[in-house]
């Protein structure tokens, strides 16, 4: 699988990545690093603690390194689910949906850079 198929089976923004680091070698190593990223782990953890200002921490640093990677489809899904999570606001019923699709879409990027490594 190529950088830019890797992209394309996630949901993401190839050209607007190959803008901004300029080689596709730059780009896989980047986004490789997201394999021993520990922001996903935390935030399902800390949601499942209850520790929803930790949970926002790491929502948030989600959204950010998938904006800076253009990982459009699990930037949108983080940045709702930071949002909602922004000044530790109670868990209600209406992040479990939020939740469940950052799951599912940080599991489809996931399947994709592997296939890429």
């Amino acid at each position: 699988m190529t950088v830019k198929e890797c992209y394309e089976a996630m949901g993401a923004d190839y050209e607007d990545v190959l803008g901004r680091l300029r080689k596709e070698e730059r780009i896989q190593k980047f986004v490789l690093k997201l394999l021993n990223d520990k922001s996903y782990e935390l935030l399902i953890n800390s949601m499942e603690a209850g520790e929803m200002n930790e949970a926002f921490r790491a929502a948030h640093t989600l959204k950010g390194v998938c904006q800076n990677l253009s990982i459009t489809t699990l930037y949108h899904s983080s940045a709702k689910l930071a949002d909602r999570l922004r000044d530790g606001q109670e868990y209600g019923a209406d992040v479990e949906p939020l939740l469940e699709q950052v799951k599912k879409d940080y599991t489809l990027a996931m399947e994709c850079i592997r296939k890429l490594a």
